[in-house]
């Protein structure tokens, strides 16, 4: 199975090593050259958010874009480099595997900024030591400037002598070498901050920087002002980047990707697919062709809605495969929900190897496919990433694919979608759809999967949705759906005795999708939609409200 993936970042391999699985694209050129006026590439050892540090960087107009700890000094320089990033990670720099980089990127002559494990790398590669911590620190600590440093020209220009921070490390670095110099401390972690005062092989000073805690996550709230004063107080960048480059950058190296390829794209009816058949048909026109496969796995008129909406807006050949009596089959008594993800990848790779053979060239697969699917599927760059749940369209796949994978939205984020989105000219109805799991209802249905119980979710799912409408708190929540859960309950129902279905509600807000707050939805808008299910929907007698974040839950059940 070869790749086309990661597109998205406009880097194509982009120096980055295929995930498991996969081989690399071929066509795809390796460095980011020319593609951005300015580049901060940052290198993932694992972390699960290191995607999350790429995104504030382009909030703040730098280009950024994930690659590989492997990468050389020598693919670096090809781009237009203003500094390098080295991200966090779940390992020690002692672990027999670790990840780790070439020493040379020291030498290229622009900054670069160590961020917990990447600060650790850095000073062991560079002569200091990492020991495990007496006190580990998890969570929110206080940072102190030391008062005796001058902070200008450093990471911390204009942040309090004291401020919050988020920790997450075991390790540290106790001894610098002298290559280093504190900036700032916690009760625990006397080198929290740090300047670089080392030379490199040609005399320059290496200018490098790091931090023992985690500045793009929220829980650090002048994080941002930190990675700011690195890319325009450190790196001189000019913040030229805008989404709005994005769509004619990417369609642009999709098209040298694919060549005279026929691509073949599945709609689902969501935003992601919308997106990605978008920018596709702005790349190569009449070379795509979108198949959208009736599972038996949709929400209550979905299909009809795809129908209508691809074929009016869109103006391209869409295919419909009723498929729902294979799907169905393919999940007859299965109720282990990775297994459940398996077969459905496997089936709709069955499904599209049919739809291809009426596609004269068709050699390549396009999918929807975006960063937190990546990393909960544990295929970061690094290889390392902790595998939360099987995505079916990453890592479900089978490795005789037999199509060349494009996804070009693989590295970006829901809301960096949604802006794609309108770049291109979607409609809002399509762009702020609430998103819809590629296995669909399957993994709403928790347990074996029959047509009774899809039916009976379908018709509460459309009861909690049109009430959110009906409150218009659709934009206002990122996603929204019923669930039906294995196990019934006693309830009475016109002096009778019932022994039914229980339907929890799912409601979350979100900016990332990496995590997610529970919904605070009014009491009378719970009574709605509860009164509503019990009373409407044959089979099922409670209703429950789901106040779970994520972490440590994750959206969906299943």
């Amino acid at each position: 199975m070869s790749s086309i993936g990661g597109i998205t970042g406009m880097a194509g391999s982009m120096g980055r090593h295929p995930t498991p699985g996969q081989t690399d694209g071929g066509g795809v050129p390796s460095a980011a050259g020319g593609l951005a006026a300015e580049v901060v590439p940052i290198l993932d050892f694992g972390s699960q958010t290191a995607q999350l540090i790429a995104r504030r960087v382009r909030e703040a107009g730098v280009y950024s874009v994930l690659v590989s700890p492997k990468i050389t000094p020598a693919e670096l320089a090809k781009m237009n480099l203003k500094g390098i990033i080295l991200s966090g990670g779940p390992s020690s720099v002692y672990d027999d595997g670790a990840p780790t980089c070439d020493p040379g990127i020291f030498d290229l002559g622009v900054p670069v900024l160590g961020i917990c494990y990447g600060m650790q790398l850095a000073a062991h590669l560079l002569g200091g030591r990492v020991d495990r911590a007496d006190h580990r620190e998890f969570g929110r600590a206080m940072l102190t400037v030391e008062p005796s440093r001058d902070v200008k020209g450093s990471l911390l220009v204009g942040i309090p002598e004291r401020t919050t921070v988020w920790m997450s490390h075991g390790d540290q670095v106790v001894d610098t070498g002298g290559m280093f110099e504190a900036l700032a401390s916690t009760p625990t972690c006397p080198l929290a901050a740090v300047r670089g005062t080392m030379k490199d092989a040609a005399g320059r000073p290496r200018q490098f920087h790091g931090v023992q805690f985690h500045p793009e996550v929220t829980h650090t709230p002048h994080g941002t002002d930190v990675l700011r004063n690195f890319l325009y107080g450190i790196c001189r960048c000019e913040g030229t980047w805008r989404m709005s480059e994005f769509a004619p950058l990417a369609a642009k190296r999709l098209r040298e990707a694919i060549g005279n390829a026929q691509v073949i794209c599945g709609l689902s009816g969501g935003v992601d697919s919308a997106v990605t058949a978008a920018l596709l048909h702005k790349a190569i026109g009449e070379q795509l062709h979108c198949v959208f496969v009736d599972t038996g796995l949709l929400r209550k008129g979905e299909r009809t809605l795809v129908e209508t909406t691809f074929r009016d807006h869109f103006k391209i050949n869409l295919r419909v495969v009723d498929a729902e009596r294979e799907f169905l089959g393919d999940l007859d008594g299965i109720t282990d929900p990775q297994e459940k993800r398996r077969r459905i990848g496997h089936r709709f790779i069955d499904v599209f190897k049919t739809a291809a053979k009426s596609i004269p060239g068709a050699t390549c697969l396009a999918q929807g496919t975006l960063y937190p699917d990546v990393i909960e599927s544990g295929q970061g760059h690094a290889g390392t990433a902790a595998g939360i749940k099987l995505h079916h369209n990453v890592g479900g796949l089978p490795a005789d694919l037999g199509f060349t994978l494009v996804e070009p939205l693989r590295d970006l984020f829901k809301d960096e979608v949604r802006t794609l989105g309108s770049v291109l000219g979607l409609p809002d109805q399509l762009v702020w759809r609430h998103p819809f799991p590629g296995p669909g209802l399957a993994v709403r249905v928790l347990g074996d999967v029959t047509r009774e119980k899809l039916e009976i979710l379908r018709a509460c799912d459309e009861i909690v949705l049109e009430e959110i409408v009906a409150a218009n708190l659709y934009r206002s929540t990122s996603q929204v759906f019923a669930v039906l859960l294995p196990v019934r309950s006693v309830g009475v129902m016109g002096d009778g005795r019932t022994y039914d279905n229980v339907v929890a509600v799912r409601a979350v807000e979100t900016q990332d999708f990496m995590t997610a707050d529970w919904s605070r939805i009014p009491y009378e808008v719970l009574a709605q939609m509860s009164n509503r299910i019990i009373n409407e929907v044959r089979g099922v007698n409670r209703v429950v409200y789901d106040i779970s974040s994520k972490p440590p839950a994750t959206i969906e059940w299943e």
